[in-house]
Formats: structure tokens, sequence, C-alpha cells
């Protein structure tokens, strides 16, 4: 029994027994922690992302409102959402050492046109298909005016995201400007973009990764640090609309205007798939360069049209599902160029031009009409009638006007 006290008095016994009611304490806090964490989750645990992540609103419940932008179907939580912001149009690359990119899978409308020597480039409207969570775009690169003319459509002062853009800009050239002939005037979207208004330094609706926004709405993705420089940057679609929220450009802007005031949507139907007459959209861009040419085949299962470029499937690299969409658009466009000594192509989209629309498996042959930069693009059957656009995500594949297209 002495030999008993002698060890309970003991300073290694009292040592053990603290390092014991401070296992048991922690345990406890570890246990009641996760039990409240597992709670919480079954809580919030409302839905899933494309892309595997938890959803901030309920996404089981009924899909009753319909995007203004491609009249997708959505939650009402996620239309409370979407009213709150104005569009994002971001500039996104397609570089063959870019891909995969990410968010396009959540666009509501793409559209894709060449940049320079045949390498295609996206102008992806962001707005519905973003509202449930937060989302990576990008890789974020340099706007060209036609992007911007695109863009002038999605009412007053969407939010503009790229990356530099062409410009007569230059650090080392007598009076700050490039000599003549290095670049088109034509082709200058620095100088377009201060026109139309969209550019006032820190305030503007306009974001540029190259002037006048930075971390943490745009940034380098440390997932792409082994590519080159101009393939590392992407955005955050929450950190943007923070962002645009500082510059008072949410739903409405410091005057109360609201950016949808002066937006004219498109029509929409419900799926209504045909016999599958058009299943197979094959075209080239360049015919120099394979690596960019475009593939849509046909899921008759889903009514909707797969995406391959250069033979291959096209990925997102957040969902790591593939591309696809409901309808695809060919606008056939006056291309000219090289304009200038730094190669830059234009691709005239205003005005009229032929197109198809292939959507439910077929294909309405007809034209599109765009009078003035912020008009709406119309698209328009052999009679002269509006196309609607089945809802869900829109394509829209900016081609030469001398291109041929199978299908």
């Amino acid at each position: 029994m002495e030999k008993f006290k002698k060890i309970i008095s003991s300073k290694n016994f009292t040592l053990v027994l603290g390092f014991l009611g401070l296992f048991l304490v922690s345990t406890g806090v570890s246990l009641a922690g996760f039990t409240f964490l597992v709670k919480d989750t079954s809580i919030v645990k409302t839905g899933t992302s494309s892309t595997g992540k938890v959803s901030r609103v309920d996404l089981s419940k009924p899909k009753t409102d319909a995007c203004p932008i491609n009249g997708a179907m959505y939650t009402k939580a996620e239309k409370d959402i979407w009213e709150t912001r104005r569009p994002i149009l971001a500039v996104i690359e397609n570089h063959l050492e870019s891909r995969p990119q990410s968010g396009l899978s959540n666009a509501d409308v793409v559209y894709e046109a060449v940049a320079e020597g045949g390498i295609t480039r996206f102008l992806a409207v962001f707005y519905c298909g973003v509202a449930d969570n937060d989302y990576i775009i990008g890789q974020i690169r340099s706007a060209r005016v036609y992007f911007v003319n695109l863009a002038l459509e999605y009412g007053s002062n969407p939010l503009f995201v790229h990356w530099g853009g062409a410009n007569n800009i230059c650090n080392n050239c007598p009076g700050g400007v490039k000599p003549y002939g290095d670049i088109d005037p034509r082709v200058d979207a620095y100088r377009l973009l201060e026109k139309i208004g969209w550019v006032n330094g820190r305030y503007g609706s306009d974001m540029n990764g190259a002037t006048n926004t930075g971390y943490p709405a745009l940034f380098t993705d440390d997932r792409r640090m082994n590519l080159a420089t101009e393939h590392q940057k992407v955005g955050s679609v929450d950190k943007i609309y923070e962002e645009a929220t500082k510059r008072v450009f949410g739903a409405v802007d410091e005057n109360e205007k609201a950016w949808s005031d002066s937006f004219k949507s498109w029509k929409f139907i419900d799926d209504k798939p045909q016999t599958a007459t058009a299943s197979n959209i094959e075209f080239p861009f360049w015919d120099s360069m394979s690596d960019y040419n475009v593939n849509w085949k046909y899921d008759s299962v889903n009514n909707k049209y797969l995406r391959f470029t250069g033979g291959k499937e096209h990925i997102d690299l957040e969902s790591k599902q593939q591309l696809s969409t409901k309808n695809v658009v060919i606008m056939y466009v006056k291309e000219e160029g090289p304009v200038d000594k730094e190669h830059h192509m234009l691709y005239t989209v205003t005005g009229t031009g032929k197109a198809k629309v292939f959507q439910n498996g077929i294909v309405i042959e007809g034209t599109w009409e765009k009078a003035t930069g912020v008009a709406r693009t119309k698209f328009l059957d052999g009679e002269g009638v509006e196309i609607p656009f089945v809802r869900g995500q829109i394509w829209i594949e900016v081609v030469p006007s001398v291109n041929s297209v199978s299908y």
C-alpha cells in the first residue's frame, strides 16, 4: 500500500496523468468538432456544382426561372444571386499549350474566333451558370476589337475581363506610340475600350489584368506554373464580382441604371429532338492549323453536341467533363489580314452575313444581322424570322465566310 502511495505521489505519475487528461480533452474537442462539422455539412450540402464542390444553394429545388442570357432553367435561389450582378465577358485563350481551360462548361454563351495566326480564342459570357458557386475561369488573354463589339450587346457596362489587348502603346518609342504600320488603328482594342467608356482607371467595368485589376480577382494559377507565363493567368468569378461591387458595378451602377435596361434576350424553346440529319459538324478556321479544327458530335440521348478540338475531346479542367452545348451557331464573317506588322486579324461582326444554326439534331440555314456594336446579333431563318435557341448553352463559331462546314 505504501509503495502504491509513492507511485501516485511521484512526479512521473503526475506527468502521465497530465498527458492523459490533455489527450482526453483534445479527443473530446475533436469529436465534438467533428460532430459539429458533420451536422453542419448535412445542412449546407444541398447539391454539388459541376466542379463537385458543395453548392451554396439548394439545387434540388424546382428549376422555375429562365436565364435571360441563354434561356436555361435554374432555381429561384440562383436567380436571386444573378440578379444582384451583371454579366462577365471574359477573353479566354485556346492555344494548344493552354488546354484544358477552366470554366468554359459554366459559360452561358461562348464565342470562338481566330485571335492571330489561325489560333482561336474565346469570349465567354458568365452570368447564370456561375451563380451557385465560385468558379475559376481562364486562362485569361488579350482583347480583340471584334470581341469588344460582341460584348457591347450585353447591356450597359458588362464586366469585360482580359489580360492586355492589341494597342499602339510603346514605352521605348518617341511619344510613347508605335511607328505607323505596326498596328492598324482598326484593331486597337485599347482605343475602342476608351472610346466606349468602359475604361476609368481602377474604377471602370473594364477589368484588365495588365493594367487595372489584380489579385484576388485575377491571378497566376499555381497549377499551371510549368507553362509559359501567358498561359498561367486565371480569374475567380466571386472575386471579380467583389471587385465590381467596389467599382459600383453590381446589377445597377452609381446612377441606379440597371445593366439590363439596354439588354435584349434572344428567343428560347424547350428541347425538341428531331431525327438527326446533322450529327457530325466539322470545320477548320485555317486549313494550315489543324490543332484548331472543330468537331461537334450530336448526342441524341441527351440532345446536345459534344466538342472535339484538333481531333481530341475538349475537356474543362475544373469539371473534368467534355465541353458540350445545346446550340452550335456558324456565323460567317469577313476575314481580313494580317492587317499590320504585328499580324493582327480583323473580323467584321457588325452588318450581316450567312449563318447556320444546329440544334435538336438538325440544321437551320439563314443569316445573321447586327446593325451596330451595341445592337443584339440576331439569327434569322430563310424567311427572315428570328431563330429561337434551345434552352441551354449556346456556342457561336465566328468562321471566315469562305470556309466550308460539313455535317
